[in-house]
């Protein structure tokens, strides 16, 4: 009777083993995750990706002398003007993710208070 029991265990964890290797090796497709991988950075290189904080949007003269008090107020952050007719942006930072955006903006918000996120678009 021992000697069944035993055999069963056996078998059992034979076949348990065995099936487990199979799941592993019959799951990794790697040829269509580079694929994949390879499309996204296509993607972000063309469109761009992560987020930046607006300051202004609107008249020339003002969106300049938005953008130089920033630079005073926070030396060493990136900050852009651009054109989009008819009015002009005063865009700042480079952030990966909303969240990096959004814990930037509190500092930046005690300043400019009309201080919104966007997603790059460059």
């Amino acid at each position: 009777m021992k000697i069944k029991i035993y055999f069963s265990a056996a078998l059992f964890f034979l076949f348990f083993g065995i099936s487990t290797v199979n799941a592993q090796t019959s799951t990794q497709d790697n040829d269509k995750i580079s694929s994949l991988l390879a499309k996204k950075r296509d993607y972000n290189k063309r469109y761009g990706y992560g987020f930046r904080i607006q300051l202004y949007n609107g008249l020339e003269k003002r969106a300049r002398s938005t953008k130089g008090r920033f630079q005073v107020e926070f030396p060493g952050v990136y900050s852009k003007l651009d054109y989009d007719a008819p009015e002009w942006k005063v865009q700042v930072g480079n952030y990966k993710t909303r969240l990096e955006a959004d814990k930037a903006i509190n500092k930046i918000r005690e300043k400019f208070s009309g201080a919104i996120v966007i997603e790059k678009n460059d």
